[in-house]
């Protein structure tokens, strides 16, 4: 027997089993580190190598979906088309400059028709499956689910609602002034400028639930502050005719109202009001209108005395921003009016676009990477006047309004009357305390 050749065929076949097991591990070491664990949805549950972008929930192959909870068919269906489609735009526009972190962006739309089972219904189905939502139109909704937002799903809620009741949560963030502020800035309007005076009654017509239950407690805190009385209507979003409201004002001898409630409870109260010669300024939340009004008989109503308080510049206004996307809009969906939903839209679809944008910087495109991104975010203009603060949960994102009046003539249907400001009362309220 040969010993050397023995030997040495068995070292050869040490020395290669060796480099095949230092292979195979380099092997499933590089696997490990370039392939991304998958949830049941097969979305990345955020395995990296270094280098890469950390992923979770909403993003598969090279796709972030985004949810959008809206309203096509309900109450504020004009609102929901018009914040749905400035959001397509955007998406679009912004996967035409090459997306987020070389992901395209997509939104998954369901209709709730401003139904609380469809809306709680449509979340519990997207929540899974989306990094976050960029629309959710309606604060009781919202409010029904916030325990699971915060708690279990922890996805970033930019909703299309401003009840102060949202505050306070680090994924729920509203943008603009809530309700409650909104309404001091909307009296504070009515008392400098149309004779509404210490003494006197203020009306307040609002919807039950989160949304008219937080502008009351702004109405009710500039009333105490400048010695008002405020004479409280209770409604439904199913009621339509105002006239057993506007009686109960008239006859308690209000100077002024205020309504939070939807554009077609405001165009009965307004025309109603009209109708029966009560003739006082009406004010409504920036959710009480739309440019349709403007041809039904309440039209000239509300050209004459209804006024609306509204987070930023309107649709019409005269900046670049503005005018910017009047004309992307109008080419994009020529057949569709213009109106202070799309500014609504717009500006969240900015707002969460820009959160991906600075969680790509930092290579966290999960749930909670985009959190904290727009935790940095201290000033963002959309072009619409209002410069927005999403720095402190417990904040709305501004506390400035802006004072409309409908106006035939202009795109949008709503001039300025004044600009973006915030009143003293508002400044120094804080919601909740």
């Amino acid at each position: 027997m040969n010993t050397t050749n023995t030997t040495s065929t068995r070292n050869a076949t040490s020395g290669t089993v060796r480099v095949a097991a230092g292979a195979l591990a380099a092997l499933l070491l590089l696997a490990g580190c370039s392939s991304k664990a998958k949830d049941d949805d097969g979305n990345d549950k955020g395995g990296t190598a270094a280098g890469e972008v950390k992923t979770g929930e909403g993003i598969s192959g090279k796709t972030i979906t985004l949810g959008a909870l809206t309203d096509m068919t309900g109450v504020y269906a004009t609102l929901g088309k018009s914040v749905t489609q400035a959001q397509q735009l955007y998406v679009k526009q912004l996967n035409a400059d090459g997306g987020v972190c070389g992901y395209k962006v997509a939104l998954s739309v369901r209709d709730h028709g401003y139904d609380p089972q469809k809306a709680v219904s449509g979340y519990t189905e997207l929540a899974p499956k989306v990094l976050g939502f960029v629309q959710f139109i309606g604060s009781p909704f919202v409010a029904a689910v916030e325990k699971r937002i915060d708690g279990q799903d922890k996805a970033l809620v930019l909703p299309q609602a401003w009840s102060s009741a949202l505050l306070g949560s680090s994924y729920i963030r509203v943008i603009g002034s809530t309700y409650d502020i909104e309404t001091i800035n909307a009296v504070d309007f009515l008392m400098k400028e149309k004779g509404l005076k210490k003494g006197d009654k203020l009306g307040h017509v609002y919807f039950e639930g989160d949304y008219g239950e937080s502008a009351l407690l702004g109405s009710k805190h500039i009333a105490k502050e400048a010695g008002l009385t405020v004479v409280e209507q209770k409604i439904k979003p199913t009621d339509n005719d105002m006239t057993a409201q506007v009686a109960a004002l008239k006859k308690a001898g209000v100077k002024a109202v205020v309504i939070s409630a939807g554009p077609r409870q405001a165009a009965s109260l307004v025309g109603v009001a009209a109708a029966g010669g009560f003739d006082v300024p009406i004010i409504g939340n920036n959710s009480a209108f739309a440019p349709q009004l403007l041809a039904t008989q309440a039209g000239p109503a509300l050209l004459k005395n209804y006024y609306v308080a509204s987070p930023s510049l309107p649709i019409g206004a005269d900046t670049p921003g503005a005018r910017k996307l009047v004309a992307d809009y109008k080419k994009a969906y020529p057949k569709d009016s213009l109106d202070n939903g799309v500014v609504a839209g717009w500006t969240a679809a900015s707002a969460f676009g820009e959160a991906l944008k600075k969680a790509c910087e930092t290579k966290d495109l999960t749930r909670e990477g985009v959190d904290k991104a727009l935790l940095t975010i201290d000033a963002l203009d959309t072009g619409f006047g209002t410069p927005q603060n999403f720095t402190d949960p417990k904040a709305p994102s501004s506390k400035q309004s802006v004072i409309l009046q409908p106006d035939k003539t202009v795109t949008g249907g709503m001039k300025v009357v004044q600009e973006a400001d915030a009143s003293d009362t508002a400044t120094q309220y804080t919601p909740g305390a």
